[in-house]
């Protein structure tokens, strides 16, 4: 691991040279690449370099023990200092390992999050809407901006969010009082970058027509709704939030673009296309991977095995209780999988 480790202190060294570059800086493209490798490796050379301080001030202390007498007053100073010193080079060195191990490419991009009632009728897309609103308030809770797509490094924090999530309550319609078992499904995807998806424009039909709905006057009389089609692969994009067809076609070719880098990547990987699939399975409620049961006020995150009874907060949008829980137990199996602990 100490090799590796040096490596990528190397690297990090030559990308802080490279942005230096007369080159690299008339080049927005190279300047882009090379600034965000850079990032993504400083976390790990920071780690390093408190890490090798860290060892040095240990090595020292152990010398300097091995000079002292054990009646020495130092001696037991220097002693405590040497727990202190080798529990922060070990905490260091688990930071490492968990920075080391293997990451989803994607967890720094934004995030298309796509919910849909599954079984359950009107009651699945009621809670559907709750759901909606629970995501809005907790990007919200981190300074996300909630307009479809926007933020970078969402993916990250809201992967985890994929499947079926089932509803166990009593619905407002429900005269008798029965408990009734609804799902949702959601599924998180990677937003793509205009430099990766490229669609000529021969490939794409544009349809306009009149937006449904609320909306006032304009809603039925103008031209606004966008429906973008890729007729290569089928996929069909519609966009109606705006009063405007430009900021429509926008939004929608955003839509469009990460859909087709869902497709590409699926293509490139079969794991990976596996795991998509699997993503929100058929929406029954079987596949589920958590549920919200409003009679017990208890949120269950079945993958993890934990349970939350602070079902409104959760609703309210306080999802670290899960989110931050859920994150450690994947972390844990990733570095598991990963098979390199030995140490550093």
């Amino acid at each position: 691991m100490l090799d590796k480790l040096e490596q990528i202190e190397h690297t990090y060294d030559e990308l802080t040279a490279r942005l230096a570059d007369p080159d690299v800086l008339a080049s927005p493209a190279q300047f882009r690449d090379a600034s965000r490798a850079l990032a993504e490796l400083n976390p790990v050379v920071e780690l390093f370099h408190r890490y090798k301080r860290t060892r040095e001030e240990l090595d020292q202390t152990r010398e300097l023990l091995g000079e002292l007498d054990r009646d020495d007053d130092l001696f037991e100073v220097a002693t405590e200092e040497k727990g202190v010193l080798q529990a922060a080079l070990d905490a260091l060195e688990e930071k490492v390992k968990q920075e080391l191990a293997p990451k989803d490419p994607n967890e720094k991009r934004n995030a298309v999050l796509e919910i849909r009632a599954g079984t359950g009728g009107d009651e699945a897309t009621l809670f559907a809407a709750e759901l909606f609103r629970m995501y809005s308030r907790f990007a919200e809770a981190h300074g996300w901006k909630v307009n479809i797509l926007d933020r970078r490094g969402a993916f990250a924090t809201l992967r985890y969010e994929a499947g079926v999530h089932r509803v166990q309550r009593v619905p407002e319609t429900e005269a008798s009082g029965r408990i009734h078992t609804s799902a949702v499904t959601v599924a998180v995807l990677p937003e793509a970058e205009d430099i990766e998806i490229e669609i000529a424009p021969s490939e794409l039909r544009v349809d306009t027509y009149c937006a449904s709905g609320p909306g006032g006057q304009g809603v039925n009389t103008t031209y606004s709704a966008v429906r973008l089609t890729h007729q290569p692969t089928g996929v069909v994009v519609t966009c109606q939030d705006e009063r405007s067809q430009i900021k429509n076609k926008a939004k929608a070719m955003r839509v469009l673009k990460s859909r087709l880098l869902e497709i590409e990547e699926a293509k490139a990987s079969a794991e990976m296309g596996e795991k998509r699939r699997r993503m929100v399975g058929s929406g029954d409620r079987s596949e589920k991977i958590r549920t919200y049961n409003f009679p017990q006020n208890r949120v269950t995150d079945h993958r993890a095995g934990l349970s939350v009874h602070k079902l409104p907060s959760i609703l309210e949008g306080d999802l670290d209780l899960l989110i931050v829980p859920l994150h450690r137990h994947f972390e844990a199996e990733r570095l598991q999988q990963s098979g390199d602990s030995g140490a550093i």
